[in-house]
C-alpha cells in the first residue's frame, strides 16, 4: 500500500463528487437512484468527527482511493443491530492493495475508542474477504431483492 492516508471526510469535502459517482455507479441501480445527487446528500450527512454517521476517505497526493463509514444503522428492518460499518468502497483501480482493510481498521478503531464492543455490516458478495478481516456471518438477509449476509465483529475495548 502506497503512502495512503485515512482521513475524515469532513477534512476533504473535495472528494464528495467522486465518491458520489463511484457509489452511484456501484449501488445506484440496486437503490433505484437516477443520479449521483442523492449520494452527495448522503455523504454530506457523514461529515463529522464525533457524531454518527462518520465517513473516512483513503487518499494520497490529491488522489482518492476509497471510503468507509461508521453508522448508527445501515440496514432497513434491522434497527435492533447497532452500530454498523457501511459504505466500504475502494475504486476498482486501487483494489488488492490493502486499502479496504485499512479503511475497515480505521472504522473499527473509531468504534473501539467509543467503547463499542460489536460492529455489524451487510454484504452481498464479500463474505470471504470480511471473514479474513475477522468478521463472522450472523444471518442471511435480503436487501432490495438481493440476498446477502449480515456479519459482525467483536471488538476488544482497551
Amino acid at each position: 500500500m502506497r503512502d495512503v492516508r485515512i482521513s475524515y471526510l469532513i477534512e476533504h469535502p473535495e472528494y464528495i463528487p467522486q465518491l458520489a459517482q463511484w457509489l452511484f455507479d456501484h449501488w445506484g441501480s440496486i437503490l433505484g437512484e437516477q443520479t449521483p445527487d442523492a449520494r452527495i446528500e448522503k455523504l454530506k450527512a457523514h461529515m463529522s468527527r464525533d457524531k454518527l454517521p462518520i465517513a473516512w476517505v483513503a487518499h494520497a497526493d490529491g488522489q482518492l482511493f476509497g471510503t468507509a463509514a461508521l453508522r448508527v444503522h445501515d440496514l432497513e428492518g434491522r434497527e435492533d443491530l447497532t452500530p454498523w460499518l457501511g459504505g466500504v468502497f475502494v475504486g476498482s483501480r486501487f483494489r488488492r492493495q490493502g486499502i479496504g482493510a485499512a479503511l475497515c481498521t480505521a472504522v473499527e478503531d473509531a468504534a473501539r475508542s467509543r467503547a463499542i464492543r460489536t460492529l455489524y455490516l451487510f454484504t452481498l458478495d464479500l463474505q470471504t474477504w470480511y471473514s479474513h478481516l475477522g468478521w463472522t456471518v450472523l444471518a442471511p438477509c435480503v436487501w432490495h431483492e438481493h440476498v446477502g449476509d449480515i456479519m459482525f465483529k467483536r471488538l476488544k475495548v482497551a
